[in-house]
């Protein structure tokens, strides 16, 4: 298929397109900005695509202006919805949200039934995503994704785990981290890719999936393990001006519902994950 990934040049579209290229697909990217309606209908006019994966957003959720969760994850979604509605029947169109969505409250293996309950702009924005998507449902393929935390080489380090393996790397004494006590369901960036490319041939429609390993992992053991691949310690210090208001306390993910779709897909263990990030060049 030819298959439009919208932030393709970002961490996880550089995966992505590993990814469907492996299986045989041609993969179109977008320069067209989702905010430029006349832009965006003119360039996928152009490329004419089969499938479309929506990776493009805001994505830190310590971003600074607050109006840019909304103009670019609710509306430009909804732009690119609209420009797509105008092209000949897709296949499948997944639109990536997040597992923010569902807050502080859940506790346990989340699945997609838990009422979500944003605790932030960016959850927000999500969510209001996922709710417009549906008045477009009857014109489009589409499916939802909601990934939990994941990371991998080439994330950037304004993100916690590689903020935490380039210290390592650094060999660096200390470090300034906000909220210590929070677990999350740390996944690898591969497995992601490897999940939305299955994802996008099957051509599922009306789904709303979580894209998580099925497992947490504490900050602090994410420090020991780190310790333990590179036989250096370092001291952790809480920065109150890194500590986040709101902050999503435990994070665990039920995949069950993607794997009843896709298969078992393989996933590293965090620990292999770290060691491949530490060995970087």
């Amino acid at each position: 298929m030819r298959i439009l990934v919208t932030g393709l040049n970002g961490f996880t579209g550089v995966y992505v397109n590993e990814a469907l290229l492996a299986r045989g697909h041609e993969v179109l990217g977008l320069s067209a900005d989702l905010r430029d309606k006349t832009g965006l209908r003119d360039e996928l006019d152009r490329l004419k695509p089969d499938a479309v994966l929506h990776l493009a957003a805001i994505a830190f959720v310590g971003h600074g202006e607050v109006e840019d969760f909304y103009t670019v994850n609710l509306l430009g979604t909804r732009n690119l919805l609209e420009a797509l509605s105008t092209l000949p029947p897709l296949k499948s169109v997944v639109l990536v949200s997040s597992a923010n969505v569902y807050g502080n409250t859940a506790s346990g293996h989340i699945n997609e039934d838990q009422r979500p309950t944003p605790a932030n702009d960016y959850a927000v924005s999500k969510l209001a995503m996922e709710q417009m998507a549906g008045t477009w449902s009857h014109k489009l393929p589409i499916s939802i994704v909601r990934p939990f935390n994941y990371t991998g080489r080439g994330q950037s380090e304004s993100f916690l785990i590689p903020k935490i393996v380039a210290h390592f790397r650094e060999k660096a004494p200390t470090i300034s981290l906000g909220n210590t006590d929070v677990a999350r369901d740390f996944g690898d960036v591969r497995a992601v890719a490897d999940a939305y490319a299955r994802l996008i041939e099957l051509g599922v429609r009306g789904e709303t999936l979580n894209v998580c390993t099925g497992r947490s992992t504490s900050l602090m053991d994410v420090i020991k393990t780190c310790q333990s691949l590179t036989n250096h310690e370092i001291k952790v210090e809480v920065n109150p001006a890194f500590v986040r208001e709101n902050e999503v306390k435990t994070l665990t993910g039920d995949n069950s519902r993607l794997k009843k779709l896709i298969g078992d897909f393989p996933q590293p263990e965090l620990e292999e994950t770290l060691r491949w990030m530490l060995e970087a060049p």
